[in-house]
């Protein structure tokens, strides 16, 4: 079964394709680029999860090593469980032959995370039920956990030949989160182990932004009750972000560059409100991407999306 609709396969496989052409990276750009993902990832990771600590505070907690005044402990503990969480990820992800991903490599990750926030159950399977606040959701009964993770690996394996990496790992991800298979942390974990399978595939770290939570959780929730499909352009959109943010700090020529303005400032040079180009946005039709809370787009994204639509019509 395909989720994502060919055409937006093929814009983000063009997207990968380009960034590929301009490797071997520069080490030096590849570096700031990393920081600047390593930070975000954390910081919006840990804040849809409740953690308390702005932008700017997590740079300062994991780069300098300061104590923010005001802050629990246990915020500035998750900051770094995560920050050393993504190194472990890079390290797997630098290796000549990448580790494929497991059911030891998930509890690693669970491990690092929650290590100094819960020790006893750091990296373990949780041994009795839970319950999720706030979610309809109730995860399997603890009993059935180990089994539903082994079957969870076999089964990324054998529709890895099948399915394109994007929504292999959207899936992935919907069906740990759902397994939910620690006591705490799993959010978080989940996150990260999807990216085991981006980052071995040559796509850039893919974050899933706090401003973006109510819709992440939804899609989550409507992905239980049967239909996957939105969660995975969900990601898609996620993935497309991360691409054209190494594309315009790689890209050698300004011309080569799309110039990405706020889809209000797309709307006044077109025929489209700044609500419907939302709209085409938010359903994938429109590239775009989100910084903060403001969707960016360019003047090429939009006409190509109006060049698609010819060709449909003809």
């Amino acid at each position: 079964m395909n989720y994502i609709t060919p055409e937006i396969l093929n814009r983000l496989d063009e997207k990968l394709t380009r960034l590929n052409s301009l490797r071997p990276l520069p080490q030096s750009l590849v570096r700031k680029l990393r920081q600047q993902f390593e930070l975000e990832m954390t910081y919006n990771s840990n804040a849809i999860e409740g953690n308390s600590l702005t932008l700017k505070e997590t740079f300062l907690v994991i780069n300098e090593g300061l104590t923010i005044k005001g802050k629990p402990l246990k915020d500035h503990l998750e900051a770094k469980g995560h920050t050393e969480a993504l190194e472990y990820l890079f390290n797997l992800a630098d290796r000549k032959t990448p580790a494929p991903l497991s059911e030891k490599i998930i509890r690693e990750l669970n491990g690092i995370v929650m290590h100094d926030i819960d020790r006893e159950w750091a990296g373990r399977y949780r041994n009795s039920n839970v319950i999720i606040g706030g979610a309809s959701h109730a995860p399997p009964e603890a009993i059935e956990v180990p089994r539903m993770m082994h079957e969870l690996i076999k089964w990324t394996k054998k529709e890895g030949q099948k399915l394109h990496p994007i929504e292999l790992a959207a899936i992935f991800h919907h069906r740990l989160v759902f397994i939910h298979p620690f006591f705490d942390g799993n959010g978080r974990t989940t996150r990260l182990a999807m990216n085991i399978i981006l980052l071995r595939e040559g796509y850039p770290l893919v974050v899933i932004l706090k401003n973006d939570r109510r819709r992440y959780y939804r899609l989550l929730a409507e992905a239980d009750k049967g239909d996957p499909t939105p969660f995975v352009m969900f990601i898609a959109q996620s993935v497309q972000r991360s691409l054209d943010i190494y594309l315009n700090v790689l890209t050698p020529s300004r011309k080569a560059k799309e110039k990405f303005i706020t889809l209000k400032e797309l709307a006044d040079g077109s025929r489209f409100s700044a609500k419907y180009l939302n709209l085409l946005a938010r359903i994938g039709k429109l590239e775009a991407h989100k910084e903060g809370r403001l969707w960016y787009s360019s003047q090429e994204a939009l006409k190509r999306y109006l060049g698609g639509r010819k060709r449909k019509r003809k």
